[in-house]
């Protein structure tokens, strides 16, 4: 696994977190309680998967990736949809974890109520990451810019590549 292979890797990881939390939404409401188990286990592995991969590509990458289109209307589009996966996905750590541990708990007056917040958020963050991976390559790669990072002991300036 390479640098430059973790953007589709982490896309198909979302991607799967997503079809899960799907299934897992449809169980519960099934009353399958063991299959929703089954399939909540399994996205918060898949999001604790992706989130390990993540962190490793942006600390082993030299490059962050920005995009120039220019339709303005898109540019924007992009960026709301980026700065809200972004403080959501933060936001949503923490959430999961309460969820969880109401679960494991079998507090499930607790659970349901927080799993109402935090369902919605977490399937926004993974269909927003697929969403971002995308706009950056597969729908615009040509106006996807890659730069280099500003090293803090470098006063270099951003060098585009492509």
């Amino acid at each position: 696994m390479t640098v430059e292979q973790m953007p589709s890797i982490n896309a198909a990881l979302n991607t799967l977190a997503t079809i899960l939390l799907l299934m897992g939404y449809y169980f519960i409401r099934q009353e399958n309680k063991q299959a929703h188990k089954k399939c909540m286990i399994a996205a918060f592995v898949a999001s604790t998967v992706f989130l390990a991969c993540y962190l490793w590509y942006h600390y082993a990458s030299s490059l962050h990736t920005v995009l120039r289109h220019p339709v303005t209307l898109l540019n924007y589009l992009y960026y709301f949809i980026l700065i809200t996966h972004i403080i959501l996905a933060i936001v949503i750590v923490p959430m999961i974890f309460i969820t969880f541990n109401h679960a494991l708990r079998e507090r499930f007056d607790l659970h349901r109520k927080i799993a109402r917040w935090t369902w919605p958020i977490w399937i926004y963050v993974s269909v927003t990451g697929v969403i971002i991976y995308l706009f950056l390559y597969v729908l615009f790669p040509q106006h996807t810019e890659k730069k280099l990072k500003i090293s803090s002991s470098s006063p270099a300036i951003e060098q585009k590549t492509k």
